[in-house]
């Protein structure tokens, strides 16, 4: 087969090296990579990054977060990591530790300032993705969850053809305009034949701390029909709870309560049994 003669980071041809996945670093042993997507920003996708591995981590599960959201790097304020917490030898760099030990390798762990702004161009941070992956000395990992920046620009066409992912996590909200942004997801998925594995709906719903009440703020949303349409499942739905925000800003996410995202833990476990075990 003829090589192609254009460069494959940037398009969705389907010729053979757009199939080239780049190599683990030597000293990494990563069996299961999940990539956490929205069609929109604003959703909470590096929320339910965050505690499904949390979530991972409570079962025992070695568990891992690779921050491809370059320019908007929430995860180490969610996790209480310092700037410039990242160190490295001959074999490549190490990712922080979490205080239960979750790995985390993002932008702002290698800056001196997380309000530092990164003005790069589109090749610039598909490569540091890359270098994420194969620059990183992850250990043995059970579980990485790549945290991407909203849409289907740059980043996640590099993370869809450079990860082996075995599958992505579509966060959405049920807004009015859901279906249509869901579909974008689905529909990107689907061109670079990377499994959906399902949706968590963040801002859900509303429960009165006074009587119990449930009240669905933006209206009832659709997506078990969405997911029906796609063969897929809803993992979870998630309420408007500002002490997750709480949790997050005060660097303590892992202390979150409760069993949120178990039944999602529960159907990823079952979709990802026996594949690359070793």
């Amino acid at each position: 087969m003829a090589e192609c003669s254009h460069d494959c980071s940037s398009c969705s041809e389907k010729c053979s090296s757009a199939s080239l996945i780049e190599p683990q670093n030597p000293a990494s042993s990563v069996k299961h990579v999940i990539g956490v997507v929205s069609g929109k920003g604003g959703v909470g996708k590096s929320l339910v990054t965050s505690m499904l591995a949390v979530t991972m981590r409570r079962r025992g599960y070695r568990t891992a977060i690779l921050d491809a959201d370059i320019t908007g790097p929430s995860i180490p304020r969610a996790f209480g990591l310092a700037c410039g917490s990242v160190n490295g030898n001959d074999l490549g760099m190490f990712p922080a530790l979490t205080k239960t030990g979750i790995e985390v390798m993002s932008l702002n762990l290698l800056m001196d300032e997380e309000t530092r702004p990164v003005v790069w161009r589109g090749p610039v941070i598909a490569g540091t993705v890359k270098q994420f992956w194969s620059g990183v000395v992850w250990g043995d990992v059970d579980y990485m969850f790549v945290d991407m920046p909203p849409g289907t620009g740059d980043v996640p066409l590099t993370v869809f053809q450079s990860l082996p992912l075995d599958g992505i996590v579509i966060v959405t909200s049920p807004q009015e305009l859901v279906s249509m942004i869901v579909e974008k997801a689905v529909s990107m998925a689907a061109l670079m034949n990377v499994r959906v594995l399902g949706f968590v709906e963040n801002y859900s719903y509303i429960k009165c701390p006074d009587c119990g009440a449930v009240i669905h703020p933006f209206g009832e949303s659709d997506i078990e029909a969405i997911a029906e349409k796609h063969s897929t499942d809803v993992l979870a739905k998630l309420p408007v709870d500002p002490g997750y925000a709480r949790l997050c800003d005060t660097g303590v996410i892992e202390l979150f309560e409760g069993e949120p995202l178990d039944a999602a833990a529960d159907i990823i476990e079952k979709k990802l049994s026996g594949e690359k075990a070793e």
